[in-house]
């Protein structure tokens, strides 16, 4: 026997799926290029972007749910994807900032640092990233722009994330 949606159920899971809409005008076309989009939904989140009246916008918005109702296999595909996209942005952030934790650990810190470094990054080169921080410190110390610590940071990003 099969399973009858109350309207409630109907009322929220279109209100889900405009709300996935919502996220697809927000994002950018290169991260819209990713995603597994039809033509007719991709021209409509074109279309909905360009739009500026907030009640034109709020009409394609729902035109917007309406397509992914349409196709909730598709719907749910890209809804995977975004997923997917966000979790590596997450990812790429939470790098970015353990880079950023040990340039500064490092010029804070010094040779201590450097051998914790060294400890965890076996492969590390450690006189190029002593000549990095001597440089750095020195162009804190001067009032020069950081050029040193954004080669620190550099290497220190080519190290941890590869």
């Amino acid at each position: 026997m099969e399973e009858t949606k109350s309207k409630s159920q109907i009322k929220r899971e279109m209100k889900d799926l405009q709300s996935l809409g919502e996220d697809l005008v927000g994002l950018s076309k290169d991260r819209l290029a990713e995603l597994p989009l039809d033509n007719s939904l991709r021209e409509a989140i074109t279309l909905a972007q360009n739009i500026k009246a907030h009640g034109g916008r709020k009409r394609q918005l729902k035109f917007i749910g309406k397509l992914l109702r349409i196709n909730s296999d598709d719907a749910d595909a890209i809804l995977q994807s975004l997923q997917l996209q966000r979790e590596k942005e997450r990812r790429t952030a939470t790098l970015f900032h353990q880079v950023e934790q040990w340039r500064n650990r490092l010029l804070e810190e010094g040779d201590t640092a450097l051998e914790a470094l060294l400890r965890d990054y076996p492969q590390a080169d450690r006189q190029q990233i002593r000549i990095l921080i001597r440089n750095a410190r020195k162009e804190s110390e001067t009032g020069k722009p950081p050029a040193a610590a954004r080669n620190l940071f550099r290497q220190l990003r080519e190290l941890i994330c590869d």
